[in-house]
């Protein structure tokens, strides 16, 4: 099998190692089944063959791309950048794409969606997602049910589908939870990677970035504890079994 290229965007090295193993994890990779670029420390190759890998997936991140440009860091600017540049790449040669909370925010900058910040009323932690009836042959929903639980944790979202997109989740609070553009290129707000271990660890190092009051934190880590995500977090496995390539 062709690696998957794995792209991560976190400068903070233990929820970037925890976010990794909890997508091979998902994924039913292997740390050898990949190859991952981690761009606070690493810059895309420029001579980086799309073709030698079997898909690309795009973990989270804190950064967003509805910031105005003077609020965002050096390194948030140069990692937006830096994604931002392949997306045209993905797009032209048909390259398999899984962009996971901050990848949905990038799909749609690249494809002319608004991405705002004016989804709060969904808090950090697990949320219900519907299949829509545009999702109902979807291959990376395969094998899921109708209704599953996921986590979130955002501060910006698309507030329109991007034209010629297919909207195969929906959120309550936050309408679209997951969507297809072709067929390959996929995003989703929630995280499939995750579960409440993980966004343990997530809340205690991001409760001062802006994500929700940080009083809160306890409270959102006990209601993150026992959920149950494997559902949702079979996007991965379907993703990875369906786009593997020789």
């Amino acid at each position: 099998m062709k690696p998957f290229l794995v792209i991560q965007l976190r400068p903070e090295a233990d929820v970037a190692d925890d976010e990794y193993a909890a997508i091979l994890r998902r994924a039913g990779l292997a740390a050898d089944d990949t190859r991952r670029i981690r761009l606070d420390q690493q810059t895309l190759p420029g001579d980086l063959d799309l073709g030698a890998h079997s898909g690309v997936i795009v973990g989270g991140g804190p950064g967003c791309v509805s910031d105005p440009p003077a609020k965002k860091t050096p390194m948030e600017a140069r990692i937006e950048a830096q994604i931002l540049s392949l997306m045209p790449r993905i797009a032209d040669s048909g390259t398999p794409f899984l962009g996971c909370c901050y990848g949905i925010g990038i799909l749609g900058r690249f494809l002319g969606a608004p991405v705002s910040q004016d989804h709060h009323g969904e808090d950090v932690g697990p949320i219900i997602c519907r299949r829509r009836p545009e999702g109902a042959a979807d291959p990376l929903l395969e094998g899921l049910p109708d209704e599953m639980t996921a986590l979130v944790g955002h501060k910006e979202a698309l507030d329109a589908l991007p034209p010629g997109a297919v909207h195969l989740l929906q959120g309550d609070r936050c309408p679209i939870q997951m969507l297809r553009y072709g067929g390959r290129i996929y995003a989703t707000q929630f995280h499939p990677e995750a579960d409440g271990a993980n966004f343990a660890l997530r809340i205690a190092v991001y409760k001062d970035k802006g994500y929700f009051p940080p009083e809160r934190a306890a409270e959102l880590t006990a209601a993150c504890a026992d959920v149950r995500t494997e559902a949702s977090g079979r996007v991965l496995a379907n993703f990875v079994q369906h786009f593997a390539r020789d």
